[in-house]
């Protein structure tokens, strides 16, 4: 149940992110659109003053004057057309920018969710498959327990056959990246080895694992089951 739970919360905050990602877009769209209606709004007035008919028949004193105004005015208009402009067009560039940068937070944002989740999920099967494998060891136990009591006299068929299967076992232990600890002739190291008690040994050096009393196993990087060893004096 409480998978199931959280699963249906990564759902529906992905689901979140999503929406808002798309809700950003429109609002790009509609900002980019709305540009484009004021510059063909500006356009279109601006082909139609320039289409005005000028007054007909005028004095040349008029006409002189008139023309003179026409320059300050065709001096001064511009300016303030452009201006305008100008103003408009760092205001919706200004949105643009805005909603860009909103849009590239949300999608850093949803990747760095990705990420998250993706390794909360590893952790949770990388638990969960170690959980397994503990399990699985006492069976492996019993089956090197059962096979190494049988005497020579007593091998046959069965027995063959259950080697057959502790060894299909033991492969697909392997598969899962599920390898035995050296222990016997190895330095004792309290990472690895589990020691329950202390041999005089000549032979051996000081801090040396002389027997294996049960064997450890490890999965992947992780320690499984320490081994349960004797160690040399």
């Amino acid at each position: 149940m409480g998978k199931e739970k959280d699963s249906k919360s990564e759902d529906e905050s992905r689901k979140v992110t999503i929406d808002k990602i798309k809700a950003l877009e429109k609002e790009m769209k509609a900002a980019a659109e709305q540009a484009a209606e004021e510059q063909a709004e500006a356009a279109e007035e601006e082909a139609q003053e320039e289409n005005t008919e000028e007054p007909a028949e005028e004095t040349a004193e008029e006409e002189a004057e008139a023309a003179e105004g026409e320059e300050d005015e065709k001096e001064d208009k511009p300016k303030k057309k452009l201006f305008g402009k100008d103003k408009k067009k760092d205001k919706l560039q200004e949105q643009i920018d805005e909603l860009k940068d909103k849009n590239l937070r949300q999608m850093a944002e949803f990747e760095n969710y990705r990420r998250r989740t993706e390794k909360e999920k590893q952790a949770m099967f990388e638990t969960g498959a170690k959980s397994v494998i503990e399990k699985l060891l006492p069976v492996v136990d019993n089956f090197e327990r059962g096979l190494g009591a049988l005497k020579e006299e007593e091998k046959g068929a069965f027995s063959d056959g259950m080697q057959m299967i502790y060894k299909q076992l033991m492969d697909e232990l392997d598969k899962l990246e599920v390898k035995p600890i050296d222990a016997v002739g190895k330095e004792f190291d309290p990472n690895l080895h589990n020691a329950v008690m202390h041999v005089d040994d000549e032979e051996l050096g000081e801090n040396i694992v002389a027997e294996e009393l049960q064997k450890g196993y490890m999965y992947r990087e992780n320690v499984v089951r320490h081994s349960m060893v004797k160690v040399a004096n």
